[in-house]
Parts: structure tokens; sequence; C-alpha cells
């Protein structure tokens, strides 16, 4: 899927703008607060229905307006398919989705068409922060492939919340079994979706892009399940249920589950530095894109803000040319021109120049 046509208006500092993307690159040049990061923010909305920003929706609407909106025409080259998306917020949080002019609630119904990817300076958080951020990295591609695992987890993530609730109750009702065989059916169910996807493929994915991405390391890559291995969840639940009761929640299940990462035995995170942690990222959400593509014929979207933070020019080089290899629709910021120096010799491309909310195009 690619971006025709983008027209954004009362976001952030962007009053209005229409902008129609390069099929392949898209360089976005501005100084800090020019709104280079909002154009990114703005199409990032159309594949989540949310910021990266900022988790308050009023934030992003421009100063004196009541909403902002957000609409693109897209294209799929292989089937000749073009789609009108659109979203619509308002500062009373009312969203409205538009999805070739039938009007949706829904946020999920405009993410399903539109894979959208982000790499941030902040992007190794996934790394370094929880685990629910590693399950979110696996679930992203389970949406895009496997069309009922969204129904799945959705039956899952009901139960546990149910079964939660009754546990903090004491409740020894024949509730409570019916909850506990419904989330023990579904974990199962969930479990075994992300397992295929790790193990069939996803991690072999990575491991070929960290042969460009870190050479330097050789590093190990393992799902953890959320239970103990040689054991069913049924199992799992019934040897920890006195103590799940006490504290009020269930702590075995799919929603314990990680993905988790070491280098030299240790976790990638205490040996890696920041910008090694950057490429780690780079490697698993570029396995992402290329997934996708093996299974579906589908392209991303990839939004790439601030490349240049903490990447050496060779690290980036590798980055977008990979990207680029992959049929990717990219759109990178950058402040200034010359930390992409590498890019003159890629003819498909435009430049942009940001400006006060104002943008350019380079001719």
């Amino acid at each position: 899927m690619k971006l025709d046509r983008v027209q954004v208006s009362s976001f952030r500092n962007i009053k209005d703008l229409s902008l129609k993307p390069n099929k392949k690159l898209n360089i976005f040049i501005g100084e800090n607060g020019s709104g280079k990061s909002s154009i990114l923010e703005a199409v990032h909305y159309l594949g989540f229905a949310r910021s990266f920003r900022t988790t308050k929706h009023k934030n992003v609407i421009q100063s004196g307006e009541s909403s902002f909106t957000v609409f693109c025409t897209t294209f799929e080259e292989s089937q000749s398919e073009s789609k009108k998306l659109g979203l619509y917020r308002d500062r009373n949080d009312i969203c409205t989705v538009n999805i070739n002019g039938d009007k949706k609630q829904r946020a999920t119904e405009l993410a399903s068409h539109l894979p959208i990817q982000i790499f941030t300076p902040q992007s190794s958080d996934l790394l370094l922060g929880a685990p629910k951020l590693r399950r979110t990295y696996l679930d992203w591609l389970l949406f895009h492939v496997e069309q009922p695992f969204n129904y799945e987890v959705q039956i899952f993530r009901k139960s546990l919340k149910q079964l939660n609730s009754i546990y903090k109750k004491f409740t020894t009702s024949q509730e409570r079994q019916y909850w506990i065989e419904l989330f023990q059916k579904q974990g199962e169910i969930v479990s075994k979706y992300r397992e295929s996807l790790v193990q069939e493929r996803l991690i072999a994915l990575i491991n070929l892009n960290l042969k460009d991405f870190l050479p330097e390391f050789s590093l190990e890559i393992s799902y953890y399940r959320g239970w103990e291995k040689g054991t069913t969840l049924a199992d799992a639940l019934v040897r920890n249920f006195e103590r799940d009761q006490r504290n009020g929640f269930v702590s075995v299940g799919p929603h314990k589950a990680d993905l988790r990462i070491k280098a030299q035995g240790l976790p990638a995170q205490e040996l890696l530095s920041r910008g090694q942690l950057r490429m780690l990222v780079a490697a698993m959400q570029l396995a992402q894109t290329q997934y996708l593509h093996e299974k579906t014929g589908k392209t991303s979207i990839f939004l790439l803000d601030d490349i240049g933070a903490e990447l050496d020019e060779e690290k980036r080089k590798v980055f977008i040319s990979k990207l680029n290899a992959s049929d990717s629709q990219l759109f990178v910021t950058a402040i200034d021109l010359n930390e992409l120096n590498f890019l003159n010799n890629y003819n498909d491309k435009t430049v942009f120049h940001v400006e006060h909310g104002q943008v350019r195009e380079e001719i």
C-alpha cells in the first residue's frame, strides 16, 4: 500500500497541507519546530488513530481550532486498487473514521487498511521498556497477516479482565470456572499464533538483517510464552491459583509473554549502546516489513523521524537502503540534507523543505 495524496488540516502548526508523496522515498528537511515531525505524526494517525508523541489527542489540534482532520488516497500497485481513508478528531475526543465514504467508529477499521511503522529516537524503548511493548510488536504483525488473530486476542483479553475481577472478589461460583476455561482456551490459541510467527520465520529474518546491521554481535532470540515450558496453561493456572487469588490477578498466560534477546549471554539492553539498540530495533522492524510482504504481498509505509539521532552515516545508509529494497514507501525527516548525502544517488525520491508548517517541494 502506498500513499498517493495526503491532506492535513488544523494539526499542530499545520493549517492546511496537501501533499503528493513519492511512491518510494520522501525526505523532509527543516529546523526543529518547523513541522516536519508533525507531518509524520499526522500520517501515523492514519495507521494507528493516535500520535507517537502524545497520549492526548487534543494536544495536536491547532490552537484556536476545534478539530483536526487527516485524509489520504492510497493505491496498491499489484492490484491497481485505490482507497480513500480519513480521520477526524475534535476536542471532545469524538473520533470518526472514513473509509471510501463510509463512516466508521472503530479505529481498527482504519488500521487494517494501512500498515504503518514508525522509527524514532525513542524506538529503542522496544527493548528497554516493558514486555508489553514487545508483545505489541508481535501482535501488530499478526493483526495484519493473520485475519482471525484480532478476534481471538480480543476474546482472550476479555477473559483475562473478567478472571482478574473474579480473583479480586474471591468468587467460587460456576462463573469463575467458565472464565477459567475460556481463558485457557483463548490463551493457548493466542500463544500458538505468536509462537508460530516467531519460530517459523521472524527470528530468521531478524538474524539475516543483523548480519548487515550489527555484524559484530551474535544475538540469541527466544520467545517466552508467559508460563513454564513442558506444562499446559491449565496446569500453570492451577499451580499458581492460591497466590494469584491472594494477589487479585492472573500471573501466567500470554499477557506475560516476552520476546527475549541476549548478547553474550546478557540481555541485549544491558550490553549494547543506544545506537546499537536502535540498529537492533531497525533489524526487528525491517523483519516485520519483510514478513508482511512475504505473507500478503503488502508493503509498509515507514516513517523515520530524526534519522540522524545516534546513528552514524553508514548505519543510516544500511537501514534506508534495506527499506528501499523492501519496496516500502519511506518518509524521512532530517535537519540538514547533509545528514543524508548517501541518498544523492537515489533517483526515485522527492525532497520537501518544511518551514513554519509550510511545505515546499524541491524542484
